[in-house]
């Protein structure tokens, strides 16, 4: 069968594939534990530097790919990746001078909040309404699949390597390829021209600017399904710095580390699959399948959380250097190696979990960009806190903190889950596209009232 460029399918996969490669590359070197250094302390504060403008950049992100498009906002973004993953060369040389890798940190924050509002814009309004949970799993599995593949290199390399630490080749190839993931969204076809599986071409609005995007960015806090959803895309990625510090880093050598993270990021992909099959299934309704992932998920973080409680009781301080495990010491590594592996199936059925309640509040590409925006920008609020807090607080009082804040967030996402409409009142999918077969523009006052009723 021939592949058709032009469709979200295609899209999908290949947004999928640039996330592979710059943000799944950098999460297999976060998943480390101190971005594979021994002393965590400069991956900490790059770290907080980086979610500091992902603050901004996150909310602002949909606005600046509204004004500028999806293919060359990823191009450019993606670079900051590569930047990032470059500066740990010179901090294996230069351990007691961090500045360079914190600064690159703060740039990748901004690089990163355009980037993923831009990929959050395509997986959320490209697909149809019942396809949305299958089209996230799809880009789920495929960009987690970067982990998987970023945690075989340190995993290879250092195979043989007694250090607590990764080397300059495997940092060399993690910036190779993201510099290719930056070159390949230059390859993403134009919204316009994008047609979903059924035929019916992707709606893009025409005309916005500068103005009109700050004012909706600024309405997106006076919103009450949103201000709603603020503990959700607060706690979304609060959980990692525990998780990379105090289980993977604190307890394990580094190519046990990224043995571990091949795994991390793989049951990420079996994760978003498995909630996919209950976010699209015809058989309930709509807020029922919300419901039943949110149940899914209330159920797996309160194991991950009770279960990161006994492992830090039976290590209070971790490990030392030099006596943290290996995984062929199938005695004592197996037990948190298993609960590491459930932590990262847990982050995906959350994840997934978020991106479909927000895909399911509108059916206005402009909008969904904008909302997931808003999620990135929250999201990384909470890990600028949860990364400073690696610093200043105790790994116990961290955990209590992640398990407190999934609770909080639960019942505000129950509430809007539980208004979701089984069917928005007109779907986009409908609508003509701003290029039709006759290369004509519709009327602006038209697209507009297309809107109003949607």
């Amino acid at each position: 069968m021939a592949i058709n460029y032009y469709s979200a399918l295609t899209q999908i996969v290949l947004v999928g594939f640039v996330c592979f490669l710059c943000p799944g590359m950098f999460n297999a070197v976060n998943g480390l534990g101190g971005a594979g250094q021994l002393d965590t302390k400069a991956t900490n504060n790059a770290n907080t530097a980086l979610y500091s403008t992902f603050i901004v950049f996150g909310v602002a992100g949909g606005g600046i790919v509204n004004l500028f498009g999806v293919r060359w906002t990823i191009f450019v973004s993606g670079f900051t990746y590569a930047l990032y993953s470059a500066s740990y060369i010179f901090l294996n040389h230069h351990p007691r001078d961090p500045s360079f890798t914190i600064a690159t940190g703060a740039l990748l924050g901004a690089g990163a909040g355009v980037l993923w509002a831009a990929q959050g814009l395509i997986m959320t309004s490209y697909p149809r309404e019942n396809e949305r949970g299958r089209f996230i799993a799809i880009f789920w599995t495929i960009f987690n699949l970067g982990g998987v593949v970023g945690g075989i290199l340190p995993f290879a390399i250092n195979f043989h390597s007694t250090k607590d630490q990764l080397s300059d080749g495997v940092y060399i190839a993690f910036v190779v390829l993201e510099c290719i993931g930056a070159c390949l969204g230059l390859a993403l076809a134009p919204p316009a021209k994008v047609k979903r599986l059924d035929g019916s071409p992707v709606v893009v609005a025409q005309g916005t600017s500068v103005r009109s995007e700050a004012i909706g960015i600024l309405k997106l806090f006076l919103n009450p399904t949103m201000l709603a959803l603020l503990p959700m895309c607060f706690t979304s990625n609060f959980f990692y710095s525990y998780q990379f510090n105090h289980i993977n880093a604190a307890l394990f050598n580094i190519r046990t580390r990224g043995f571990n993270n091949i795994f991390y990021w793989g049951s990420q992909m079996a994760g978003s699959l498995a909630i996919s099959f209950v976010l699209d299934t015809p058989r309930l309704k709509r807020r029922m399948r919300g419901m039943v992932a949110l149940a899914i998920t209330f159920v797996c973080f309160n194991a991950i959380w009770g279960g990161s409680l006994a492992l830090h009781n039976k290590y209070p301080e971790g490990i030392k250097a030099g006596s943290r495990m290996d995984f062929t010491d199938s005695k004592n590594a197996a037990g948190p190696i298993v609960l590491y592996i459930v932590c990262g199936l847990s982050d995906a059925l959350f994840q997934s979990l978020a991106y479909w309640v927000i895909a399911s509040l509108t059916n206005d590409n402009q909008d969904l960009a904008r909302y997931v925006g808003f999620y990135k920008g929250i999201q990384s609020l909470g890990a600028t806190v949860a990364w400073q807090l690696d610093i200043k607080a105790s790994a116990l009082r961290q955990l209590i903190s992640n398990w407190v804040l999934f609770g909080c967030a639960v019942v505000p996402m129950a509430m809007v889950i539980w208004r979701i409409k089984e069917h928005l009142e007109t779907d986009d999918s409908q609508v003509s596209d701003d290029v039709g077969t006759a290369g004509e523009l519709p009327e602006k006052d038209t697209l507009k009232d297309q809107y109003i009723q949607a």
